[in-house]
């Protein structure tokens, strides 16, 4: 439906590319800013390279508290006015579109790089992305201010990374990170293969989030096949998304314990992380979640025997974790660490974007799974946790309470698991020229998959925003005026993936 210059569209609703407005760039960006201004968001901002070798940008704008997203397009050629002097949560977005086009946002405060490229990479279209790890970055000069550097390459086993504090003594004045040197193509490799492999490759976007990935990739494809996912199938979805949620809320509770010293916690953690991993395994073969999700539906039933054994590890689990993490909140050592730490008011996470634990323990309610829902999360609802101050403790207390809401989820869809198949009996048929934005909820925020496909009904440009795109900037500005070694505890607390950044 178009209103106001905007197509206006549900989650993973798909409509005609010819239905989507396209705007003079004036326009498109007074569309954009009023939208925002009103209390929308930007999910995607990207640009695809038409026949004409022309540049499209499109927007899509989440409207939480009504539940629909708003899209639109403009053509520009060298150049548009930038978005980010007035809507900082662009500026990642519009250096990306400067990278992989060479349209230049006028006016952009710092057209930093977003991701390197090696010299000899195959095929590039990407004019404006430098060699690896050569960036500008930002300096500060004065008596007694230094520089630390960290990375790109760490001491553990991680993908490369670096960050780069302008300190004076241990007072943080900047953090800069600069991310993005794997240069994976994930992007690229959705246009070109089928969507078997592509369903695989989805899955690899963070793997981390393999369920969440696979979940969002299915769920656009279906939306421009038009199918209808079977109710068992969705409820299965559900208990595999909660089961990643878990596996990761309960490990970081426990890297946080360990990077205060706090071993009784992260100890027990890491291995009740384990538990939760297993659990996945029981209801999939993999432990990470790879290859429960296919297009249609899922691929392993629960049947009753194993739906028992699922439940009575759930049961254990939950006396586990709620044991370890109680240690946690009853030290006042821990506590004192955690609290007033790392502090993002809710007017930095609005005007950043941030999106997941990371913005609702700054007292943003901002969550797919109530705002934007579909599938099983349509029939049953779990409540939206926030918490207001900001801090390394209500990133910790966010993920405490998720852990809890999404064990009695699962119980509850154990228990009242509707019966039918496991798949629709459609194949999947993407339509021609054809546009779809699917969200999910993964355990870091939103997960969003954009979908263009061609005359043939091929995918011609596939965009994921992964939510560290959103959450990175919130990291870097939490640590302004914080001690130098409390990085490792406010890097934590965000968890954010360097592999879901870099597609």
């Amino acid at each position: 439906m178009k209103r106001s210059g905007l197509a206006t569209l549900r989650n993973a609703e798909s409509i005609e590319l010819s239905a989507l407005p396209t705007l003079p760039i004036h326009r498109f960006r007074d569309q954009v800013l009023t939208a925002i201004a009103n209390g929308a968001r930007l999910s995607t901002f990207f640009a695809m390279r038409t026949h004409r070798q022309a540049v499209r940008l499109f927007a899509v704008l989440a409207d939480d508290l009504n539940g629909v997203l708003h899209a639109l397009s403009s053509n520009v050629k060298e150049s548009f006015p930038s978005l980010t002097p007035v809507c900082p949560q662009a500026q990642l977005f519009e250096r990306e579109i400067y990278e992989q086009t060479g349209v230049l946002p006028e006016g952009h405060p710092w057209l930093k790089p977003v991701r390197f490229a090696p010299a000899d990479w195959p095929g590039s279209n990407e004019p404006a992305t430098p060699a690896i790890g050569h960036a500008d970055f930002f300096r500060m000069h004065g008596d007694e201010i230094h520089e630390v550097a960290v990375g790109p390459v760490h001491a553990g086993v991680i993908e490369p990374g670096h960050f780069r504090f302008q300190c004076h003594g241990e007072n943080v004045y900047h953090l800069e990170i600069s991310l993005g040197y794997q240069h994976r193509g994930i992007e690229k490799a959705l246009t070109a293969g089928t969507l078997g492999r592509s369903l695989h490759l989805a899955e690899t976007a963070a793997g981390d989030t393999s369920i969440g990935h696979a979940i969002t990739y299915a769920a656009a494809v279906e939306g421009l096949s038009r199918m209808r996912v079977p109710a068992r199938a969705q409820a299965l979805r559900g208990m595999a998304l909660e089961l990643e949620r878990l596996a990761n809320h309960i490990g970081d509770l426990g890297a946080l314990a360990g990077d205060v010293g706090f071993l009784p916690t992260s100890a027990q953690c890491g291995a009740i992380r384990g538990d939760f991993l297993n659990m996945t395994a029981l209801l999939c073969g993999s432990r990470l979640g790879r290859g429960m999700v296919k297009i249609g539906g899922v691929a392993f039933d629960l049947e009753p025997a194993r739906a028992a054994e699922l439940h009575s590890r759930l049961r254990q689990g939950e006396k586990a974790v709620t044991a370890a993490v109680n240690l946690l909140w009853n030290s006042s050592s821990v506590l004192s660490r955690f609290e007033t730490t790392g502090v993002l008011s809710c007017r930095q996470a609005t005007d950043l974007g941030l999106v997941g634990p990371a913005a609702r323990a700054c007292g943003v309610y901002r969550d797919v799974r109530h705002d934007f829902p579909t599938g099983i999360y349509s029939l049953f609802h779990i409540p939206v946790s926030t918490l207001n101050a900001g801090d390394v403790y209500s990133r910790a207390l966010v993920r405490w309470l998720e852990i809890q809401r999404s064990i009695e989820f699962i119980q509850e869809l154990i228990e009242s698991l509707p019966p039918g198949d496991l798949r629709s009996s459609r194949t999947p048929s993407m339509g021609a020229n054809r546009f779809v934005v699917a969200l999910s909820e993964g355990w870091r925020g939103e997960i969003c998959h954009t979908v263009i496909t061609d005359r043939d009904g091929k995918p011609t440009r596939y965009k994921i925003v992964d939510p560290s795109f959103h959450n990175w900037p919130g990291l870097a500005l939490c640590l302004r005026g914080q001690a130098i070694s409390d990085f490792p505890l406010c890097n934590k607390s965000f968890n954010l993936s360097y592999c879901g950044f870099d597609l």
